[in-house]
């Protein structure tokens, strides 16, 4: 029985892999592994308006910019969605 091995997290979160897999927008669970935080920090940072990537709000639900997550990664610098910055 031939048993396939899954990608390693770091592999499975880099800009290549997320610019080739990813649509326009990701969840949030995904963007904070990717960032490299749970997902309650994640939703913490969105709350208090300092998640480093851009984030649309559809409703009650988040939804982090593919675009601006992959900036985030590349950079180091963050987008953040508090207006007052």
């Amino acid at each position: 029985m031939h048993v396939q091995e899954s990608e390693p997290v770091s592999a499975q979160f880099s800009p290549a892999h997320i610019r080739a897999t990813w649509n326009g927008t990701g969840s949030v669970e995904e963007a904070a592994r990717a960032l490299g935080f749970s997902r309650a920090k994640g939703y913490e940072l969105i709350r208090r308006g300092r998640f480093p990537c851009r984030v649309l709000r559809i409703g009650r639900s988040s939804r982090v910019v593919t675009a601006s997550l992959l900036r985030v990664l590349e950079s180091g610098d963050p987008e953040y969605n508090d207006a007052r910055t």
